[in-house]
């Protein structure tokens, strides 16, 4: 089967947008995001949309600012979505490139999950929901060591609902109707060290220009426990506004808290070569060798 997808993975703040952007240039393709909180309108800075990048070479883009902070977005209506996108690109003669950080989301389209819709059984439900928070959260993390989104173990109706879906991930299996999917995968990575410089310049840079103010709008329209739902920077900021930490507190705990997700990322994309998907690593700056890369391996293949 011919490559009908390009992937562009990595752990956050190494660029993956800007390659992304140079192959879906060079290759006249258009973009779908695979990031959990890059769907939500007004959650720009947070969770690094970096859409000049895409504007700046007029490339489209799907799956970004299409739901409201308010509503309620998941693996299923991301698959919706996906395919939903992908047919539409392809339908243009374009090439779709799949680009992200979350796990989860990527996993479902490469490894080609089929999760049928949750037929929730009331027993089931009944039992989780007696079990204590420290309880769900252990079966949780036992399901999914490599957690892409922390904010499923804060709030006990979140905690039953990301077991119920887990549960239903893992027992997927490759879905025979849709057109196939054959996707050649770049990864973008560099050393730990160079990841760390890169996660805490990032956030330098976005506290002083606009994140603050970007959790401020937030919180005008979601209650601080809903804001926190969305981790990391929605999380901490939320908490230095309303007085409960000190800014240099925030910066710290937000910081490693980045740190740690970004290792965790690596994890889930190990664990994915591990179990077959073969990613092909290069460091941020290699764009160039990147697009060379491309055009020798694929040039029989579209």
């Amino acid at each position: 089967m011919k490559i009908n997808l390009i992937t562009v993975l990595g752990p956050t703040a190494v660029g993956k947008t800007s390659v992304a952007s140079r192959i879906a240039e060079e290759f006249s393709g258009e973009i779908i995001s695979a990031d959990s909180r890059q769907v939500y309108r007004g959650m720009d800075s947070g969770t690094g949309k970096d859409l000049e990048e895409f504007r700046n070479r007029k490339i489209n883009y799907h799956l970004i600012d299409i739901v409201e902070p308010t509503e309620e977005y998941n693996l299923f209506r991301f698959k919706k979505d996906f395919y939903s996108a992908f047919e539409k690109i392809i339908s243009k003669n374009k090439l779709p490139i799949m680009v992200g950080g979350t796990g989860l989301y990527l996993s479902s389209i490469l490894q080609k999950y089929d999760l049928k819709k949750i037929e929730i059984d009331q027993a089931e439900f009944e039992a989780l929901n007696n079990l204590t928070i420290e309880d769900l959260q252990n079966i949780l993390l036992e399901l999914r060591p490599a957690q892409h989104n922390t904010t499923d173990l804060i709030d006990k109706s979140r905690l039953i609902k990301a077991i119920l879906i887990e549960k239903a991930s893992q027992i997927g299996f490759p879905v025979e109707s849709f057109r196939g999917i054959n996707s050649f995968n770049i990864g973008i990575t560099a050393s730990r060290d160079e990841i760390k410089k890169r996660i805490t310049s990032r956030l330098k840079h976005r506290l002083k220009n606009g994140m603050i103010e970007e959790v401020e709008s937030l919180l005008k329209i979601i209650d601080h426990e809903k804001l926190q739902f969305f981790g990391l920077e929605y999380k901490f900021i939320s908490l230095y506004l309303l007085g409960e930490i000190s800014y240099d507190d925030m910066f710290q705990k937000l910081n490693i808290a980045i740190h740690k997700f970004s290792k965790r990322q690596m994890t889930w994309f190990r664990k994915m070569e591990k179990e077959g998907v073969n990613i092909n690593w290069f460091e941020p700056e290699e764009s160039d060798k990147i697009i060379s890369f491309l055009k020798s391996e694929l040039k029989n293949n579209f």
